[in-house]
């Protein structure tokens, strides 16, 4: 494809820096290119809606689908690396979710939208973990933390680049199995060109396990730090129930606000473009001055912006959501640049998959959680939930300075 000379230098012996920045390129690239497919399906469904006469519940099935196929496979995922190498895994996610996006083009009911955008969903549980652990073993201290704090930036990059691309194909009259079935053609031609790409430069590969691999039990997860890794655990699902429901509330918020439906519906766009930035700042933010403090900095903002959102009106909520959204999603680059240092570094993959396979749970229960809490009491004081939600992880830094004191200043 588009990298063969960069390919072939790697094969005839790359320095550390070269093999290093080409890692984080092709794992920015798989990540962005999954979490682009996976946030064109919002995009997708009033589209799906409107077609085929679905009803709300449908719709909230749909997206079910596609996020319980993650959530269920992101744990085994992780495991597999460990025999298999990640390179094969990652190439397999993104041609399943090219495979599954064709599938999903040629649906002609709810139930081929279903087994199509199923099959997309099971493609991409094989790139979280198995990238943040090809990342986090290339890189060491804080260029840890910026390296994966780029990753994650990566993802909210893909996902504006494929909902805005949709968005205004499906405006220039482009049908959305045109949209579905060119998205998947893009994803099966970058999965083939990843995995050429690595096995040239020799990343990621599989094969018989290293001598101190096999010594571990393949019970044992090399958690060095049980208290501190549950303590993370934590903070990362209450960062993503709260970082989810606000995702899913702010247009509803700017609705009630009398904001013009278009312009309510940037919301959403503009909290996505400081995640993007945020997601790389916060990285920079915890080598700087450390985990802990850097967290506790980012949840305090968090919640008083949740809260000025909340009560601006419209033209200065809008204003404040991309401040929001750099703390309130670039808190998750913090924790997960800090599995890392909790995890034996022959078991990266299994602890990144633990990790996000707790942070998918927080992603169905926060909507669901606040949903509730919207219908009983109100959108305000769901949005007060939220920050109020967002600070409980302040207490648990202490258990987590704990277990990183020893590389804390």
């Amino acid at each position: 494809m588009m990298f063969p000379p960069r390919a072939a230098a790697m094969k005839r012996g790359a320095t550390p820096d070269a093999r290093r920045k080409l890692t984080l390129a092709a794992c920015c690239g798989t990540h962005g290119v999954q979490d682009g497919l996976t946030a064109s399906i919002y995009v997708l469904l009033p589209v799906l809606a409107q077609t085929f006469g679905l009803g709300y519940a449908q719709v909230g099935m749909i997206r079910a689908v596609h996020g319980g196929a993650m959530w269920v496979l992101e744990l085994p995922s992780g495991m597999l690396s460990e025999r298999f190498g990640q390179r094969g895994l990652l190439a397999f996610g993104l041609l399943c979710g090219g495979a599954g996006y064709f599938a999903f083009s040629m649906a002609g009911g709810f139930t081929g939208v279903l087994l199509g955008l199923g099959i997309a969903g099971c493609g991409a549980a094989f790139q979280h973990s198995l990238c943040s652990s090809l990342v986090s073993g290339q890189f060491e201290g804080p260029a840890r933390r910026t390296a994966l704090g780029a990753y994650n930036a990566s993802g909210d990059a893909g996902k504006l680049a494929f909902t805005g691309l949709a968005t205004a194909l499906l405006g220039a009259g482009v049908g959305w199995q045109g949209v579905a079935s060119g998205y998947g053609a893009l994803v099966l031609v970058a999965g083939a060109g990843l995995f050429l790409l690595l096995r040239a430069a020799r990343i990621g590969g599989g094969g018989a396990r290293s001598g101190g691999e096999r010594a571990m039990r393949s019970t044992d997860w090399g958690i060095r730090h049980p208290f501190g890794f549950t303590a993370l655990a934590s903070i990362a699902f209450l960062d993503i129930a709260v970082q989810d429901g606000f995702l899913v509330f702010v247009t509803f918020l700017l609705l009630q606000k009398q904001a013009p439906a278009g312009l309510a519906g940037l919301g959403v766009v503009l909290t996505l473009a400081g995640g993007m930035v945020g997601k790389l700042g916060c990285g920079l933010l915890a080598a700087r001055i450390g985990v802990v403090r850097a967290l506790v900095l980012v949840e305090l903002l968090s919640a008083a912006g949740i809260v000025a959102v909340l009560f601006a009106p419209v033209a200065l909520a809008l204003c404040l959501l991309p401040v929001v959204g750099v703390v309130l999603q670039g808190s998750s680059t913090i924790t997960y640049g800090t599995v890392g240092d909790l995890v034996d570094e022959r078991r990266h993959s299994r602890g990144f998959a633990l990790i996000y396979t707790i942070v998918s749970g927080a992603a169905v229960v926060g909507p669901i959680a606040f949903g509730l809490v919207s219908d009983g009491l109100g959108l305000g004081a769901a949005m007060l939930a939220m920050a109020v939600v967002v600070v409980l992880p302040i207490p648990l830094c202490l258990l987590l300075r704990g277990a990183l004191r020893p590389a804390l200043p």
